[in-house]
């Protein structure tokens, strides 16, 4: 043994060396190396709770900490003559992560190209035109917060709705408060009934653990979870209409029709994963496509449609410089149109935040903390507690890193207990602000208004809905427990 190595053991003692399914796997739960992963992972977490205070990227203590961990636990089975194994589950890990990056750079995509086609943001100018009161404002932005984020994610969906509330409620930052609650709590809540709505049911859908339409018997639960806080905050709204707000938006060309590639993407990938038996991302892969070849002919019929446009419009100086900015607005075409345009503006910092939690986490289970969790959590406390407590803690730490977990413990539940923790763990964020991404996004965009503390006010109320939609899982899916 060279002697850097022998220096080292004498720090880090020697782990044990074990015999699991008929390869060599090494138990470094009692090791310091072990230890000193799981501080590098806390630090990591740490950082990334932070940063709205640091200003630094969440990605980046993640990256570095899957780095450290993998590194050390090569390094401890190298010097077993086992380097083999660890490439082995490294690269296990990261096919996981890469089908979860296609699946969601797809979807960021379309979201991208719709939000560039003004879809999101004639959504919004409609709603602050509309003329409604606060308390109608109120269930109408936590309405579609529920139904859009099935479809869109809870992040974007939460974001859009609260970019309304701000413009309607400038005057009333009450109402923003509680508004910005309501969105959280919906949005969430929307998102866990099904695989498109939140990562934490993507990844159980991905893992082939439950399918598509099992989904769908989570809608009840999760709308009580949502209405249920909702109908005790409505009393606390001012009984108001806030100033009207004049403003114009029109759809740029083909915004609609972009909505209906990616309804037929999703189809399209549900049809891979339940009738053709394949991976769900290759769908999504071939929903892009779709957008390909759309931008192309948004881009090849933008010449032939202005020409057009040019034969009607009469040629006097004034008129031409209207159908300049016509045409630059992209109400008639826009040549600006490219699908990798929409490719960049996808959150980068997400998926390679996604990365490092799916390696960090990944890193500890090799280790053995996860076998050591789950005996405690699904062998001593029994399943349906362990699943509540998964929801309690996403309002702590996110609920990625927490849902990861569990799928690399791979306890044997039923398909009813499955259900359970996708729907607590979607959920559960909604407890704090913190909990969830919506949450952390909204107290930035509504800062001063929406904050730790109001949401806080509102926790006890959030935790009887949380309560009340575990309580009517258990009875209405009782049968699959």
């Amino acid at each position: 043994m060279k002697l850097p190595a022998c220096l080292l053991l004498l720090v880090f003692p020697a782990p044990v060396l074990a015999t699991i399914g008929g390869s060599n796997w090494i138990d470094l739960t009692g090791h310091a190396i072990g230890l000193f992963a799981i501080a590098i992972f806390a630090l990591a977490y740490v950082a990334v709770m932070t940063e709205e205070v640091t200003q630094l990227r969440k990605s980046k203590p993640v990256l570095l900490a899957a780095g450290i961990i993998w590194a050390m636990i090569a390094w401890i089975y190298a010097q077993h003559d086992l380097p083999g194994v660890v490439a082995t589950a490294a690269r296990h890990n990261v096919l996981e992560y890469a089908e979860l990056l296609l699946f969601l750079l797809v979807a960021m995509t379309y979201i991208s190209s719709m939000e560039e086609r003004q879809v999101f943001e004639a959504l919004r100018i409609w709603l602050v035109r509309s003329g409604f009161s606060y308390r109608k404002l109120f269930w109408i932005t936590g309405t579609l917060a529920f139904f859009i984020s099935p479809i869109a994610d809870n992040l974007t969906t939460a974001l859009l709705m609260c970019a309304v509330v701000l413009a309607v409620g400038r005057d009333s930052s009450k109402f923003i408060a509680i508004a910005c609650v309501n969105i959280v709590v919906s949005a969430n809540a929307g998102g866990a009934f099904s695989p498109f709505g939140d990562i934490t049911t993507l990844m159980v859908w991905q893992k082939g653990i439950l399918p598509f339409q099992s989904f769908l018997l989570l809608f009840v639960p999760a709308l009580v979870n949502w209405l249920v806080p909702a109908a005790i905050m409505y009393f606390f709204l001012p009984d108001a209409k806030p100033k009207s707000v004049d403003e114009e938006v029109q759809l740029r060309r083909g915004a609609l029709r972009i909505v209906l590639l990616f309804l037929l993407t999703i189809a399209t990938a549900v049809a891979f994963e339940n009738i053709l038996h394949l991976p769900a991302v290759m769908g999504m892969m071939m929903g892009m496509a779709y957008l390909q070849f759309f931008g192309y002919y948004l881009k090849t019929s933008y010449g032939k449609e202005r020409r057009t446009a040019s034969r009607r419009t009469a040629d006097s100086a004034s008129e031409r410089r209207a159908n300049d900015r016509r045409s630059d607005s992209g109400l008639v075409g826009d040549l600006r149109f490219d699908v990798f345009s929409s490719v960049s503006r996808a959150e980068w910092d997400t998926l390679l935040f996604f990365y490092g939690v799916i390696l960090c986490v990944g890193g500890l289970g090799y280790i053995g903390y996860l076998s050591m969790a789950s005996e405690i959590m699904y062998g001593e406390w029994g399943a349906t507690r362990a699943n509540i407590a998964v929801g309690i803690v996403s309002a702590l730490v996110d609920n990625i890193p927490v849902m990861f977990a569990v799928l690399s413990m791979e306890p044997d539940m039923s398909q009813g207990q499955w259900l359970l923790v996708t729907l607590t763990a979607g959920v559960g964020g909604s407890l704090l602000s913190i909990g969830s991404a919506a949450g952390v996004a909204l107290m930035g965009q509504a800062r001063g208004h929406y904050t730790f503390m109001s949401h806080l006010r509102w926790t006890p109320v959030i935790a009887l809905g949380y309560a009340a939609a575990i309580m009517v899982h258990m009875w209405l899916n009782e049968s699959m427990f």
